[in-house]
């Protein structure tokens, strides 16, 4: 691609306090003047963009800004001595999409500390059908490996299970052998039909999720998955079993947390956050290798929906309205 030539990008732009979005024609030129310069095949769609098209929590910090904080495709030029032109590369997380042009765009350049190798085995579109949300899904259940819990060791809840990191957290640790009970919103028969494909056996919900629970309750969970935060994590927290472990990454319900130390010393429960933005580039490349065989395609078929650029702001607002069921694969070509 010459200088000259145009390509798509999905454009955001502040005007006074709000925020416009519009598919544009750019050229190279117009992008960021970073090492590696990639044609785009896929990004992603998530609730943190649902948060920055919102115009909440100052997800978008500089304008104009090309979102999209995953791609996947093809490295067309190179001033890195680590890629060279046509190696498939990945991009997860360090603030792209938010301090840094993104993926909704079919070129993008992007500093090369950001990218990773796409594992033998995967292709771009398997990549981002995964996506962050997939990524940080591994990543957490590599915390519940790390903290001794075992797929013998007793059922693992996931709350916001039928979300983009909650489903493809119950798929990984169905596929790895774990007996997975799934939080879903009440009387949501679809819903528990589609997490019971990707590996779900069991299903709580309940007006008791959205009150703070006693300090101790009835020990239940030997792990956890927690997309949600407050007053749900809080729940789990007080219903895990002696030494289990809640691996955390959402705050969808809330930063607060209305607990007390009383799982931690009585039961000796471990909190432990997960990261999936400033991970470390060798825990990053791990769990993307995993990601090969840890999850099946058949679930990330039922998982994923593939929508086209100009369908983002659309989608953008039904994610943050909690109205999708799993993950979106942007494709930006289409």
């Amino acid at each position: 691609m010459t200088n000259k030539e145009t390509f798509k990008a999905l454009v955001v732009e502040k005007d006074d306090d709000r925020l416009v979005s519009s598919i544009k024609q750019l050229t190279i030129a117009d992008l960021p003047q970073e090492d590696i310069l990639i044609q785009v095949d896929y990004s992603t769609l998530n609730y943190k963009e649902g948060l920055g098209f919102a115009n909440r929590n100052k997800i978008f910090r500089i304008f104009p800004i090309v979102p999209g904080l995953d791609l996947a495709g093809t490295v067309v030029e190179s001033k890195s001595p680590d890629f060279t032109p046509g190696d498939k590369v990945i991009l997860n997380g360090w603030s792209v999409g938010e301090r840094y042009w993104g993926g909704y765009s079919q070129m993008a350049k992007i500093k090369s500390k950001f990218l990773i190798p796409l594992p033998k085995g995967m292709d771009t579109k398997k990549a981002m059908a995964i996506g962050t949300a997939g990524y940080t899904a591994m990543l957490l259940a590599m915390t519940l490996e790390e903290a001794g819990v075992k797929p013998n060791s007793g059922p693992v809840i996931v709350t916001g299970a039928a979300g983009g990191v909650g489903s493809n957290a119950v798929a990984i640790l169905a596929r790895l052998g774990y007996e997975v009970t799934a939080l879903t919103k009440p009387e949501q028969e679809s819903t528990h039909d589609y997490l019971r494909q990707i590996g779900a056996k069991e299903f709580v919900s309940g007006e008791e999720w959205s009150r703070k629970p006693q300090p101790l309750e009835t020990q239940k969970w030997a792990g956890a998955i927690d997309t949600v935060g407050s007053t749900v994590l809080a729940r789990v927290l007080s219903e895990m079993k002696y030494a289990g472990c809640v691996a955390a990454c959402g705050l969808a319900g809330g930063f607060d947390l209305p607990t007390t130390v009383m799982p931690f010393i009585l039961r000796g429960v471990s909190l432990r956050g997960v990261d999936s933005v400033w991970c470390p580039a060798p825990k990053r490349i791990a769990a993307w290798k995993r990601l090969v065989t840890d999850i099946s395609d058949e679930a990330l078929n039922r998982i994923n929906r593939v929508i086209k650029l100009e369908e983002v702001p659309h989608f953008a607002k039904e994610i943050l309205a909690g109205n999708i069921t799993g993950h979106i694969v942007v494709d930006v070509n289409a």
